[in-house]
Formats: structure tokens, C-alpha cells, sequence
């Protein structure tokens, strides 16, 4: 019936064809009673074919009774939704969600579940790399690899599903296998070019030693703020400055030690600052790429120089900050510009006296100044030990 409805309450079905006349009046036995405005516009003197003339049907004709059922089956259905819209808002709440709801639903549970798994592999791999070492992780998980690589042996009568499932499991656990392999090999590779930057560039940084040179001390000196300082000034720019003394310094302490300059700065600066200061050519010079970058500081490892750490001795302004071996180390005041500056000439008695001497180990001479200033230390007790050797002529000449 909802077409035959549709139909004659569309505004075409209420008026007639213009181009056909208007249907004769058919005369319907016990027509309904219509209420008093339709009788009081009925009572008009109008006939029923002027009424057609003017587009508006008559009570007893068959498109009014359609269009007046319509209008009763209209307000039927409205008063039944609107019985049935709470009883309709009930039933919707408990209803199940539609295929749709539920396919959104488990996609993003789905999407949830890779993103954990992402995460946690991320966190685990993090943790790993922080925690252990790399052989570390390799010999924890060598024992995991192993068994997860391993067959899954199937008796031979066993049905095709548990076939098909030892070999649904072999296949699963190759996934973990595959991503430690893979953290393995890109970690690897990350701290092979890693070591590049933060190891020295070799692990014998000097040439070796001439059988007849075995037994001569390495003084290794630092240069900046130990040999030279660099100086800023808005008219001039930067510019470095020698130390005083330093030239008549270096030149005759290669006389007695084999003399290298180590410094963090990068070599197209060392080179030529040390070019200028000896004029001889007998130093050896390292730069940055001879440095361990450690704790984002560049540091000086006698380790790698290729000598006996017993007959090495680095002086420095900053050498218990910059070196890794500090019981070689022997620190001077950092020099500033001072023009009355002499902290290297006063260190040359000491320096003399070492490479005249000849400890055994070198190590042990520098414990014993540990705390003081070398070279006033030094000057003191080379005073003791001469009023100790004047106290022990007389008391002879006395003897005799």
C-alpha cells in the first residue's frame, strides 16, 4: 500500500491532466459525513464540474476519499512511531553493533597489537645496547638461537596437523631468530664506524724504537696552555702566542728524551705551530685523530704509543683532566700571557735529572711528588740533599 499512498499524496495525483477533461461524477450510495467547514464550503453554489475547473476535487469524489485515507494511514504511522521510539531507543541500546562497528573495532586492536610489539622491541633493543656489550648479547642469546633453529623432530605415523603444525611453529619462532641476527649485525657495524671516531687511529702511534735507542725516555708535552696560547681580540682576530722560554725548552730537551707534542687540536693546526717552534725537526707531533674521544672529551692514551709505559712522562697544564695513565703525568701552572712567566725553565733541573738517572720505573719517581709543585719540590729537596752531602764533608774533615 505504500506506493498507492506515495502516490496520491504527490502534488500531480491531486490535480487533473490539463490536457483531458475532468471525470464525470460517479455517485457513491451513503457517501461519509463531512464535518461542517466542508459542508459550509460545499453549500457555495457551485457545481461539481466548476469545482474540478478550479483544481479542487469534490467530497464525493474518488481522489478526495484517497487522498483523505492517505492522510488517516499518515497520522496512523505517526502516532505508531512515536509509540514505539522509546521502546525503539531500549532495543537499541542492547543491540549488537553492526558488522561495521565490529570490523573498525578489531583493526584497531589489530593496529594496538603492532604498535606494542614495535615498542617492545624498540625498549628491549635499547636496554640491550645500554646494558650489555655486544659479545655480551651475543653469548646470552647464542643458546636461544640454537634451540629455535632446531628441528622439531615429527614421528613418521603422525597425522598431517600436527606436521603441519611443527612446521607452523619452526616457522614462527625463525621471526626472533631473524630480528636478534639483524640487531646483531646493524650493532656491529654502527660500532665499527663509531670506534673509528672515538679510538686513536692506530694502536702504535710511534714508530718502533732503534735497538740503540731502547733505553732514552719519552717526554711527551702538551700545547695548548702548556707550550702556546691562543688569544681573541675583536681588532686582531684569533693568535697564538709562544710560551716564554719555550723554544730554548724543546730544543734542549731533545737533546736528552725523545720529545712528542700530543695535542687534541686537529693537525692543521698542530703541524705548523710545532713546525715554528722547532726549527731542528726532531719532534714528533699527534694530533686529534692519536686521541680516545671519551665522555665527550678527547684524551691523551700513552698506552698506544708504542714505548714503555715505565720511561713515559707527559707534561701538561691539564694533564691529570686529559691523560688516562696519571701516574705518568706531571702538571705545570697553565700559562695566561704572564711576560714573567718561567714555569718551563724551571722545570729542565728536574727534567735533567730524571734522564740522567734513569729510574727503573719512572712511575714510582712521580708518586713520590704527587700533590706538590714538581719543579719547587724538586728544588727543595735538591737544597736538602746538598746541605746533606756539605754536613757529611765536614764531619769527614774533622775525622782526619
Amino acid at each position: 500500500l505504500l506506493p498507492f499512498f506515495l502516490f496520491f499524496l504527490s502534488p500531480q495525483a491531486s490535480q487533473p491532466p490539463a490536457s483531458h477533461a475532468p471525470p464525470r461524477r460517479r455517485e457513491i450510495a451513503g457517501p461519509p459525513p463531512a464535518p461542517a467547514r466542508d459542508v459550509a464550503a460545499l453549500s457555495t453554489p457551485s457545481s461539481s464540474y466548476s469545482s474540478y475547473a478550479r483544481g479542487a476535487p469534490s467530497p464525493s469524489s474518488y481522489a478526495y476519499r484517497a487522498a483523505s485515507s492517505a492522510a488517516a494511514a499518515e497520522e496512523a504511522a505517526a502516532a505508531a512511531a512515536a509509540a514505539a521510539s522509546g521502546a525503539g531507543a531500549e532495543a537499541a541500546a542492547a543491540a549488537p553493533p553492526p558488522p561495521a562497528a565490529r570490523k573498525g573495532w578489531v583493526r584497531g586492536l589489530l593496529k594496538f597489537g603492532v604498535f606494542a610489539a614495535f615498542a617492545g622491541a624498540i625498549g628491549g633493543a635499547g636496554y640491550a645496547t645500554h646494558a650489555y656489550s655486544l659479545s655480551e648479547v651475543d653469548k646470552k642469546t647464542l643458546e636461544f638461537r640454537k634451540e629455535m633453529t632446531t628441528p622439531i623432530p615429527v614421528a613418521e605415523d603422525a597425522s598431517e596437523f600436527e606436521k603441519f603444525r611443527a612446521r607452523a611453529y619452526e616457522t614462527a619462532m625463525k621471526v626472533p631468530v631473524a630480528a636478534i641476527e639483524l640487531y646483531l649485525e646493524i650493532r656491529a657495524r654502527i660500532e665499527d664506524h663509531v670506534v673509528g671516531f672515538t679510538e686513536p687511529a692506530s694502536d702504535k702511534l710511534l714508530p718502533d724504537l732503534h735497538p740503540d735507542d731502547q733505553n732514552i725516555f719519552t717526554l711527551v708535552v702538551d700545547l695548548t696552555d702548556t707550550l702556546v696560547c691562543n688569544d681573541w681580540q675583536r681588532e686582531r682576530g684569533w693568535k697564538t702566542f709562544k710560551r716564554p722560554g719555550v723554544e730554548a725548552f724543546l730544543q734542549h730537551m731533545a737533546t736528552m728524551y725523545e720529545v712528542v707534542v700530543y695535542s687534541d687540536q686537529v693537525q692543521m693546526y698542530v703541524d705548523p705551530v710545532v713546525e715554528r717552534l722547532d726549527s731542528t725537526g726532531q719532534i714528533r707531533k699527534l694530533s686529534r685523530p692519536a686521541t680516545k674521544y671519551q665522555d665527550g672529551k678527547h684524551y691523551r692514551d700513552l698506552s698506544k704509543l708504542n714505548r714503555n709505559p715505565a720511561q713515559v712522562l707527559y707534561v701538561s697544564a691539564h694533564a691529570l683532566e686529559s691523560c688516562l695513565q696519571p701516574e705518568n703525568c706531571v702538571t705545570v701552572k697553565p700559562w695566561k700571557l704572564e711576560t714573567d712567566d718561567t714555569e718551563l725553565l724551571d722545570l729542565i733541573p728536574f727534567l735533567e735529572y730524571l734522564a740522567i738517572a734513569r729510574p727503573s720505573d719512572i712511575r714510582a719517581v712521580l708518586a713520590s711528588y704527587q700533590g706538590h709543585d714538581v719543579a719547587k719540590e724538586f728544588r727543595k729537596r735538591s737544597k736538602e740533599l746538598e746541605r746533606h752531602k756539605q754536613a757529611k764533608q765536614r764531619k769527614s774533615i774533622w775525622r782526619r
